[in-house]
């Protein structure tokens, strides 16, 4: 029987089964989309949730616990200045488990793991230049251009 059991220990020692937890979270946060099983997704899940409610609220209390749990601060910084204000207006339920089907290799429910906000890069948004490499299409462009001008002008 199942009776008092907290938590899914996934067939781990607890050493093993707190890092991989720690590492799939801040991959979540850093992503905001991870692939994984059913069940390893239900437990990340869990630790995600109660991360994403204290980083509504950025305190020094609240930032060392995000820290003691997560391996990058960058990550933190993220969950903490990105994630927690988005979610700011949400009671609760912050990922969502989208269903793949089963894994070819052993029949494992595979699964996605994301943020509930996450919102999928189209082609178009991929191929966009960010800001930096228009400044430096536009500056080379600039330069090419002096180039060409500057031979006309000596000639003269």
């Amino acid at each position: 029987m199942k009776h008092r059991r907290g938590f899914n220990p996934l067939e781990r020692m607890a050493a093993h089964r707190k890092a991989m937890l720690r590492n799939m979270v801040t991959s979540l946060f850093a992503h905001e989309r991870i692939k994984t099983t059913k069940t390893k997704a239900q437990a990340v899940r869990r630790t995600a949730e109660r991360l994403i409610t204290r980083a509504k609220i950025d305190s020094v209390h609240n930032r060392r616990i995000a820290s003691s749990r997560l391996y990058d601060e960058g990550v933190v910084a993220k969950l903490f200045t990105n994630i927690g204000p988005r979610m700011k207006e949400r009671p609760g339920g912050y990922t969502r488990i989208i269903k793949l089907g089963a894994r070819p290799g052993d029949a494992s429910e595979m699964v996605i793991l994301e943020l509930v906000d996450y919102v999928f890069k189209t082609d178009e948004e991929k191929n966009k230049k960010t800001k930096k490499e228009e400044k430096k299409a536009k500056k080379k462009e600039k330069i090419e251009k002096e180039k060409t001008e500057k031979p006309e002008k000596g000639k003269e």
